[in-house]
């Protein structure tokens, strides 16, 4: 890939340093075993998309300040308890190719574990009196709660159409990428104008996110998550959802059949995707994976340039043509 994250990461390299050391202090606790629990989370960090987002979108509003770093530390706490939950919820072992915190200290210690970080994004809040980025953060877990319901209960019918799938994304991944651009902007107390048009954005790179996503069930390689997983998992994503609007009555009956009753047999999760491929859905959900990006870049260009607005620019266009 051209783009390197810490290219798009220079203007904000300091920042991102200084909000590293802060935020392990916010995990810091006397328990000995929540204290081991909380140093191993920290180790397995992630690309730190989030936080990016969040000082770059209040770079391109305003002034980085203490606020900010505040709602970093809030974003990531309480996404990493909602983290810690999912893989209780799904019985995952694994995250990002290390034990998940349930595989190593078992359930009930990793439903503490989350809830302790819940507890402690609520304090930072509350103790700094961010009111407004604690609404901003508490919205967006509730939203990916019920964009991951939904999710299960249409997954029992697989009645999902794509009204009922772009709700879904939009509540389950999108919600959180908004609310981190929107924590941005209100953090440097930017105009609520700007505090929307920056959430706007951030929903707009959410679907676009989630599409490229699902997108990778059907990829020729076997890179990022494993290929047909959300047909094994019964997921209708859009790539699927278009095939079968544009199916006949009797390749409509089959797929859904396969995806029913057979997603276990490698075999007949292939026969789903060379249908999904035959039937031009992954170009359809390119071309609007594609219409999210430029709605969301047309309202990153309404504010100012600088180097802030550039990077912001840079990350959108990693997500999209990210490989993994």
């Amino acid at each position: 890939m051209s783009l390197k994250l810490d290219d798009i990461k220079a203007p904000i390299a300091k920042e991102m340093d200084e909000f590293e050391v802060k935020f392990r202090d916010s995990f810091h606790t006397k328990v000995l075993l929540l204290d081991k629990i909380m140093n191993y989370i920290v180790k397995r960090k992630g690309k730190q998309m989030r936080p990016m987002f969040i000082f770059l979108s209040a770079g391109t509003c305003g002034t980085i300040s203490e606020s900010t770093y505040r709602g970093a530390a809030l974003i990531e706490l309480l996404h990493t308890a909602t983290l810690v939950h999912d893989d209780v919820v799904d019985d995952a072992n694994y995250r990002r190719g290390f034990f998940s915190v349930n595989a190593l200290w078992k359930n009930k210690i990793a439903v503490l574990v989350g809830d302790f970080l819940l507890s402690r994004g609520l304090t930072l809040s509350v103790e700094n009196k961010e009111f407004e980025l604690l609404s901003i953060v508490n919205k967006a877990v509730r939203d990916m709660s019920e964009g991951e319901l939904l999710q299960m209960e249409k997954a029992r019918r697989l009645d999902v159409n794509e009204e009922v799938y772009y709700e879904i994304i939009r509540q389950k991944t999108a919600s959180l990428i908004a609310s981190c651009c929107a924590v941005g902007a209100t953090s440097v107390k930017a105009s609520s104008e700007a505090i929307e048009k920056m959430r706007l954005f951030g929903e707009n790179i959410g679907m676009a996110f989630q599409i490229k996503d699902d997108l990778f069930d059907y990829g020729e390689d076997e890179i990022g998550k494993p290929l047909g997983i959300d047909i094994k998992e019964k997921k209708m994503t859009l790539p699927l959802i278009y095939a079968l609007s544009k199916a006949g009555w009797s390749d409509k009956r089959r797929i859904i059949s396969i995806v029913k009753h057979h997603s276990e047999k490698p075999k007949k999760v292939r026969e789903v995707i060379d249908y999904v491929r035959s039937s031009g859905g992954i170009e359809y959900a390119q071309k609007v994976m594609n219409n999210y990006h430029q709605k969301a870049l047309a309202l990153l260009n309404e504010f100012p340039d600088s180097v802030y607005r550039q990077s912001l620019s840079r990350l959108v266009q990693f997500t999209i043509e990210r490989a993994v």
